[in-house]
């Protein structure tokens, strides 16, 4: 059976007297996994307890084999939050030679990391001036510098228009081809049909842990985001 990349065990976190996530289970294997639920119901906060930015109160995250956050893994995971995290008055190719320099990265990362994204023909183009496809881009080119073995994206399409969406997930699964594992935040439902598996989530619970045909053959629906709703309403 295929290792797991990142394991959650009784994963909880506290804000203020509320519990985000309260006794979290799961895990994410190889591929493109879809974390997909409604704005608020936790995403954020799971994707920044993977990555080990997240104060949290119990459990155990595990990735790759390592407590989340440990500096053997500052190489092996990047993360895209959902502000773009690179410098508008750079171009695209000074934004990663400096993010380069910072992890201590080659020049070949550099240029990998441009290719990899379709950004070669904007290398030299200050950010600033980009679109938002472009922009979510250039982020994504920053965190693949240094190949990491898991790529944490939160929100990555959110405001993108429908053919930049489908640009970006395809390059989505390019990544995870390569033997990369991708955990994708959404509330879009209907990206959950270009994963290879969901975690759906609300209040804070994963309500299922399927592929997007299992979710919806188990419901009985034609479309994820009825498969959602029926699981919401099964719990009511």
């Amino acid at each position: 059976m295929m290792n797991n990349t990142v394991e959650v065990r009784g994963l909880v976190v506290v804000r203020g007297r509320h519990r985000v996530l309260d006794g979290l289970d799961l895990d994410v294997a190889p591929g493109v996994t879809g974390l997909l639920g409604p704005s608020g119901c936790g995403k954020s906060t799971l994707l920044r307890s993977v990555v080990g930015v997240q104060r949290v109160a119990g459990g155990a995250v595990r990735v790759l084999g390592q407590d989340a956050g440990a500096a053997a893994l500052r190489r092996r995971v990047g993360y895209v939050t959902q502000a773009a995290s690179v410098y508008d008055d750079l171009t695209v190719a000074e934004n990663l030679r400096f993010f380069a320099r910072v992890l201590g990265v080659t020049r070949h990362d550099v240029e990998r990391a441009v290719e990899s994204v379709d950004l070669g023909e904007h290398r030299d183009q200050v950010v600033g001036r980009l679109s938002g496809g472009q922009r979510s881009r250039a982020s994504l080119a920053v965190a693949m510098l240094g190949e990491p073995d898991l790529l944490v994206l939160d929100e990555p399409t959110v405001g993108l228009d429908p053919v930049l969406r489908r640009d970006l997930w395809a390059v989505f699964h390019r990544i995870a081809d390569g033997g990369a594992t991708v955990l994708v935040s959404s509330h879009v439902m209907d990206e959950a049909e270009r994963c290879d598996r969901l975690l759906l989530m609300r209040d804070g619970a994963v309500l299922t842990d399927d592929t997007p045909d299992g979710v919806k053959r188990r419901t009985g629906a034609g479309d994820v985001e009825t498969a959602f709703l029926r699981l919401v309403e099964d719990l009511a």
